[in-house]
């Protein structure tokens, strides 16, 4: 990548048969890369969040893929598929709400078993297609969102759909990014509990790239819309069902509830890839509960405590609260009326 094109905020970096993983878990105040060189340790920062985001936990996991070849091609020549199979189970459990990771692993194991040769080459090659791939799809639907936003004046985001969250440049914050090229735009900013991904990481990769953001707790939102100083809410996607129901970080429900009451415009940005072709609607959506820990005080920690915390870390938006979905596709406006049949090629 030319220093002309070269992403400010890089999540995912693939450098001489390592895959370095931005830990998000240290942002804003400490930067620093893990080096993954297995399928395991790749599996492990994804299930602990080093890095999150559909798209990248998808791209990070092909990586990971390549990262099992090399090690059983070369250690168990006669029966590499057999352990790099089991390496992709692995990662296909690291976390189980983002389709894309479940996509990722079907292209990387369908080209594994195309493979008749050496597979080295061709693996490594699918997974940086992959990844450059999403870069490219991010900047188109920001070209896409941003038309659609025309003369918006301010727009809300929930959580972090940036170059964080995906290969780079963003699928919310790609809208945002290219529509503030245009213009003038007031970006406002959720805190995103428990994990603060908003207040954390789009706060900060705003930041990085010279974007002026106001951070609201969130439950201040309903306040922000009642004083109509928000055009839309954009957000990113988890898992989108064939009808448009959207599985995205846990908040977005009711932030897609509160616009529908105070008439502010609802888009979802997500890549196909984040389209579950299999399932009729939201309800077939399986969503990750994460550890009481993350939420409790460590005083409530004690073996004697009554106080327990229940931490689903995503919801489910009906179609019927979203204005438009958004992909590199095309978009689906009002997809409550028709899905999203419309974007699959």
């Amino acid at each position: 990548m030319s220093d002309k094109n070269k992403l400010s905020v890089q999540a995912l970096q693939w450098q001489d048969d390592v895959l370095l993983v931005l830990d998000q878990r240290q942002l804003p105040g400490t930067i620093i890369y893990d080096h993954c060189k297995t399928a395991a340790s790749v599996a492990e920062a994804i299930k602990l969040m080093r890095v999150r985001g559909a798209p990248a936990i998808g791209i990070a996991a092909g990586y990971g893929v390549v990262l099992s070849v090399k090690k059983h091609y070369v250690s168990s020549p006669g029966n590499w598929r057999i352990l790099v199979k089991e390496d992709i189970e692995l990662l296909s459990g690291s976390r189980p709400t983002a389709v894309n990771l479940f996509w990722a692993l079907e292209q990387m194991q369908k080209k594994i078993n195309e493979i008749t040769g050496n597979p080295i080459n061709e693996v490594e090659q699918l997974a940086i297609r992959i990844h450059q791939d999403d870069i490219a799809s991010n900047k188109k639907m920001g070209r896409l969102g941003a038309d659609i936003l025309g003369d918006a004046k301010s727009v809300m985001t929930h959580c972090n759909a940036g170059a964080l969250a995906t290969g780079g440049y963003g699928t919310a914050l790609g809208v945002i990014r290219s529509a503030v090229e245009r213009g003038g735009l007031t970006v406002f900013a959720g805190e995103t509990r428990p994990w603060l991904q908003g207040a954390r990481l789009t706060a900060w990769e705003l930041a990085q790239d010279g974007i002026a953001v106001i951070l609201i707790a969130d439950s201040a939102a309903a306040y922000l819309m009642a004083s109509n100083q928000i055009d839309w809410i954009i957000v990113g996607a988890d898992r989108i069902a064939k009808n448009g129901d959207v599985a995205n970080k846990i908040g977005t429900y009711s932030l897609a509830v509160l616009a529908k009451q105070h008439g502010v415009k609802m888009m979802v940005v997500a890549p196909t890839s984040t389209i579950d072709w299999d399932i009729s609607d939201g309800s077939q959506i399986a969503i990750e509960e994460r550890s009481a820990i993350e939420l409790l005080p460590e005083c409530y920690l004690q073996s004697d405590s009554i106080v327990t915390a229940w931490n689903p870390v995503f919801d489910v938006t009906p179609a019927e609260l979203i204005s438009v979905i958004v992909t590199e596709n095309g978009v689906a406006m009002n997809p409550v009326a028709g899905g999203v049949e419309k974007l699959k090629k």
